[in-house]
């Protein structure tokens, strides 16, 4: 039963504790609008996406205003556009412009699945995708793009890779006029899931329904907020507590995954119930691991700690909600958490350290600013690396990293909202050129055999 303490304290999450629903995302499939002509194509996507999306910011603003919980993106995901422009021997860029222009007329904050899937090989849909990607993300404010070039199953493959580190140079390089910005709309994965809500890297898989809604929660403020009511718990006192949290902010998650989608007339996927932090004073998963302990985030202990509420949130949040997904657990982006910031400008926090948290995070290493004169090569290495620990670990990770044109280590690029600020970071500069070039197919790990 919910008594009226459990309705107090829901109220005070939201008052003071940053409580909030991330985002309401809606998939939408795209593979009933594939044209061998171009034009015909992308008349079919701007109708498909904006006949289905036509209510869902209102129905959104309608559910915050009733339950007065707030709901801060609404956001549309589509079939990847690699398959859906597979067809058309033209570039993809119009697709992009044509989900730019739907979005805009949804109202929608952004919009994701400029995106190929390329793990085991490219097709020539997939090559003329990647290879657009720059000019799309500069020519487009909300369009994310992102593009998967691993799985436990197949193995890594190591040419996406090194194409990869030149289109996020490329990206930055294209949009330095506007902070590098449009590095921050391109994530590159490993193991990606086909009902992730969170952007950059939302894509509607095509397993999907054809419409369906997922909901993103937050609440890192809440969880740091009960746990300095218990200064002297041992860590599984602290393990359950965080689980009691995630329980409770999860409840919150479905209660608005299925008012939307009984208003929207369309089918509830999942909650993903990861911690997603704000550049906001008090909603920072960085303070949570420095409540558990840690003088600051980036210290020894860092890891374990940040696996121990990984594993809590998933725990407490899976018996509250009829179906997880997406990536669930606790995101550590740099710019968009005000402790990782704090963590990195003081130099508790290094590249390194974030490589090995990304281990038993969410996803991985994510929204992180690197000198300018970082090489192709070694951003290409870096999405190696990255991608290996999810292949091995049989988890998504990503790399989002944004190379700050013109700037140097200490400098910072400041994008405000959500994406917020980040300093640039320090590069670790020795060539990794010869392993990168000699492309092909990192093979999957042996338990990929399991079937």
């Amino acid at each position: 039963m919910i008594n009226v303490h459990d309705i107090l304290e829901t109220i005070r999450m939201i008052q003071d504790e940053c409580l909030d629903i991330r985002t309401i995302t809606m998939g939408i499939s795209l593979l009933d609008c594939i044209d061998s002509d171009i034009d015909k194509a992308c008349d079919k996507v701007y109708d498909k996406i904006t006949r289905c999306a036509q209510n869902l910011v209102r129905v959104g603003e309608d559910i915050e205003k009733e339950y007065g919980i707030p709901i801060i993106n609404k956001r549309l995901s589509v079939t990847p556009i690699a398959i859906v422009s597979a067809a058309c021997n033209a570039s993809p860029v119009k697709f992009a412009l044509t989900m730019e222009k739907a979005a805009k007329t949804c109202g929608v904050n952004l919009i994701g699945g400029y995106s190929a899937l390329v793990q085991k090989g490219f097709s020539a849909g997939d090559e003329r995708l990647i290879e657009s990607i720059p000019e799309a993300l500069a020519s487009t404010s909300c369009v994310c793009s992102s593009v998967n070039v691993g799985s436990t199953k197949t193995g890594i493959n190591l040419d996406a890779c090194k194409i990869m580190g030149r289109i996020v140079k490329k990206s930055a390089e294209l949009t330095v006029d506007n902070q590098c910005f449009g590095a921050a709309k391109l994530v590159v994965f490993c193991n990606a899931v086909e009902d992730n809500p969170f952007m950059a890297g939302a894509f509607h898989g095509v397993g999907e329904p054809d419409c369906i809604i997922n909901v993103g929660v937050s609440g890192p403020g809440v969880v740091r907020s009960v746990l300095r009511k218990y200064p002297d718990a041992d860590i599984t006192g602290i393990s359950d507590v965080i689980k009691k949290t995630s329980y409770k902010i999860t409840r919150v998650g479905q209660l608005v995954g299925v008012t939307a989608s009984e208003r929207l007339g369309v089918p509830f996927g999942i909650v993903d119930l990861s911690l997603a932090p704000t550049p906001a004073v008090g909603d920072s998963v960085a303070h949570i691991l420095e409540e558990i302990g840690l003088e600051r985030c980036g210290a020894c202990g860092t890891t374990a700690a940040l696996a121990l509420l990984n594993d809590a949130v998933k725990k407490g949040g899976v018996m509250a909600c009829s179906r997880i997904g997406g990536l669930s657990g606790a995101f550590i982006p740099v710019s968009e958490d005000a402790g990782m910031i704090e963590a990195a400008e003081c130099g508790a926090l290094s590249i390194e350290k974030l490589e090995a948290m990304t281990a038993v995070c969410s996803v991985g290493l994510d929204m992180i600013c690197i000198p300018g004169d970082t090489t192709d090569d070694v951003i290409s290495a870096i999405i190696a690396d990255e991608a290996a620990i999810g292949m091995v670990n049989g988890k998504t990770t990503a790399v989002r990293v944004i190379p700050a044109i013109g700037m140097k280590e200490g400098d910072v690029l400041d994008w405000g909202g959500l994406f917020g600020k980040g300093p640039v970071m320090r590069v670790n500069t020795y060539s990794p050129a010869k392993f990168i070039s000699r492309g092909g197919q990192i093979p999957a790990p042996l338990h990929s055999l399991k079937n």
